[in-house]
C-alpha cells in the first residue's frame, strides 16, 4: 500500500471520497424525507374524521358512483373513507360523523350480496348514531314491485337510530342521469361547506339589495354579476374573508343558495359574485335568478351569514399566498387579497383563469391596481378562449413549477376558488406533479391547501 503527505492528492482523495458517500446517501435521505413527509400527513389526517363514502353494490354501478363521490370530496379538500358496506361496523358508525350511502337494491327489495351481512349484523338491531349525519342514494328499477327496497330500508333505519339527513334521499331509476346529476349537485353544495351540517345557524334576516351590475356583457358564458347588500336594520355583522353567505329565494326559501363572499366588512358590505343559472327551458335558477334579475334594487332579501373554517386564512394569515381560482371563484380570492391588503401582507400570488379577457377578467381595475402597486407582485392570467390552443390555470402553475416550489419553500399555502369538474382536478393533478402527492397531502395535513369549490 503507497501513502502519500502531499497535501493536495489527499484533499482531491478526501473529496472525492465526500462525494461518493453524498452520491450513496442522497437518495437514502429523499427516501426518508419522503416517508417523513407521508408520515406528517397520515398523522395530521388521523386526528380529523374522514367521511365515510360506503356502497351496496350488485353490478357495479353503486360502487362506481361511490368511487366518484369520494373523489369528489377529496378535491375539496375533505377526507374520505371509501369502503363497501360489509366492511362498517358498529364502531365505525358510532365514530362517524359524517356518511354517504350509495346502495343498490337486488331483486324484490333485497340488499346486494355485499350488504347482507351488513343488514344482518346492524340492520336488525338498535345503535343509537345522534351525531352522525348522512344521505342516501338509492338505485333500482321500477319494474320491480319494491323499487329501492334497500336503500328505503337503510335510510328508515338510520333515522330510527337518531341520525339526521343531510338531503332527503335520492332514488335513481335504472342509472337514471337526472337523479344521479341531482345527488352530485348536493356534494357540490357540501364539498364547499363540509363544515356545515352541525352548524347552528342564525336565523335569516332582511338585507337590502344595494346594487346589482353585470360584469361581463357580450361573454360566452353565463351573465356574472356583481351585487351588494347590506342589513335593513343595525349594524353590519362582522364576518372574515373565505366566509359564505346563505340567500333564501322567495319562491324556496326552505332550499338557500350558498356563496362566496367577495368583500371584508371594512367594504361597508356583503358583496357577491353571482352567475346567473338558466335551466333548458329559459328559466332562471331559484336564488340566482332572483338575485340577477327578478329581485329590485332596494328590494329586502332574505340572507345570513355563515363561517366557513375550512377556506378562512386563519394561522396562514402571515404566509406568503398563492390563490388560484376559475370564473366566479374570483369572489372568495378577492376577499382573501382585500384582507391582505389591509393588513399591509404584501407576498400574494394570484393565478385566474376565464374565457375571454375582453369580457371575462372580473374585477380587472382593481386587480390591475393591486398589482401595480405592489400588494400584489404575481399575477399570472388564463383566458383559456384567446388563442387557438386552450390554456387554463394548471397550465400556468406547471409552467411555473419552479416558483410554486420556492414560495411552499418559503412557508406559502395555497387556496383554491371555483369549480369542482374540471379546474379543481386539474389543478390537484398539476401541484402533484410538481410536489409529488405525499407533499401535496402533508401540505393538505398542514392547513396549507385549502379548497372551496362547487
Amino acid at each position: 500500500m503507497i501513502f502519500t503527505h502531499d497535501t493536495t492528492r489527499l484533499a482531491l482523495l478526501a473529496a472525492l471520497s465526500l462525494s461518493y458517500a453524498g452520491v450513496c446517501l442522497a437518495p437514502w435521505l429523499r427516501a426518508r424525507a419522503k416517508r417523513r413527509t407521508s408520515d406528517a400527513a397520515r398523522a395530521a389526517l388521523a386526528n380529523s374524521r374522514p367521511w365515510l363514502v360506503a356502497y351496496a353494490s350488485q353490478t357495479g354501478n353503486a360502487e362506481e358512483l361511490a368511487t366518484q363521490t369520494a373523489q369528489s370530496l377529496q378535491l375539496a379538500g375533505i377526507p374520505v373513507r371509501l369502503c363497501a358496506l360489509a366492511e362498517l361496523t358498529a364502531l365505525d358508525l358510532h365514530q362517524a360523523e359524517r356518511a354517504l350511502f350509495l346502495v343498490s337494491t337486488y331483486g324484490e327489495g333485497d340488499a346486494p350480496d355485499n350488504a347482507a351481512a351488513f343488514m344482518g349484523r346492524l340492520m336488525t338491531g338498535e345503535l343509537a348514531l345522534p351525531q352522525l349525519h348522512y344521505a342516501v342514494l338509492a338505485l333500482g328499477d321500477r319494474s320491480y314491485g319494491q323499487f329501492c327496497g334497500f336503500g328505503r330500508a337503510l335510510d328508515a333505519w338510520l333515522a330510527t337510530q337518531g341520525a339526521s339527513r343531510l338531503f332527503e334521499r335520492i332514488e335513481v331509476d335504472r342509472s337514471a342521469s337526472a337523479a344521479i346529476e341531482q345527488w352530485f349537485q348536493h356534494l357540490s353544495h357540501l364539498a364547499g361547506t363540509s363544515d356545515a351540517p352541525d352548524w347552528s345557524a342564525p336565523a335569516f334576516g332582511d338585507w337590502k339589495l344595494l346594487q346589482r351590475q353585470l360584469l361581463n356583457p357580450g361573454s360566452a358564458g353565463g351573465a356574472i354579476y356583481h351585487v351588494e347588500l347590506a342589513p335593513v336594520a343595525g349594524s353590519l355583522p362582522d364576518w372574515q374573508s373565505g366566509d359564505l353567505v346563505q340567500v333564501a329565494a322567495p319562491a324556496d326559501p326552505s332550499q338557500p343558495r350558498e356563496y362566496s363572499i367577495a368583500s371584508i366588512p371594512h367594504d361597508g358590505s356583503v358583496h357577491l359574485l353571482v352567475r346567473q343559472h338558466a335551466h333548458p327551458d329559459g328559466s332562471l335558477g331559484l336564488a340566482s335568478g332572483w338575485l340577477t334579475a327578478q329581485a329590485a334594487v332596494g328590494e329586502v332579501v332574505q340572507l345570513r351569514l355563515r363561517q366557513h373554517k375550512r377556506f378562512r386564512l386563519e394561522d396562514n394569515a402571515q404566509r406568503p399566498l398563492i390563490l388560484i381560482g376559475n370564473g366566479s371563484g374570483i369572489a372568495g380570492l378577492r376577499g382573501h387579497l382585500k384582507s391582505r391588503v389591509l393588513a399591509g401582507q404584501r407576498r400574494n400570488w394570484l393565478i385566474f383563469g376565464e374565457r375571454n379577457v375582453a369580457h371575462d377578467f372580473h374585477y380587472r381595475e382593481e386587480i390591475e391596481r393591486w398589482h401595480a402597486s405592489g400588494d400584489l407582485p404575481r399575477l399570472d392570467l388564463a383566458f383559456s378562449r384567446d388563442q387557438a390552443e386552450r390554456t387554463y390555470v394548471q397550465d400556468r402553475l406547471r409552467g411555473n413549477a419552479d416558483e410554486v416550489k420556492l414560495w411552499l419553500e418559503q412557508g406559502a399555502a395555497i387556496y383554491i376558488c371555483g369549480s369542482l369538474a374540471g379546474m379543481a382536478g386539474g389543478v390537484d393533478q398539476a401541484l402533484q406533479e410538481i410536489l409529488g402527492r405525499p407533499a401535496l397531502d402533508a401540505l393538505a395535513a398542514e392547513g396549507r391547501y385549502r379548497r372551496d369549490v362547487y
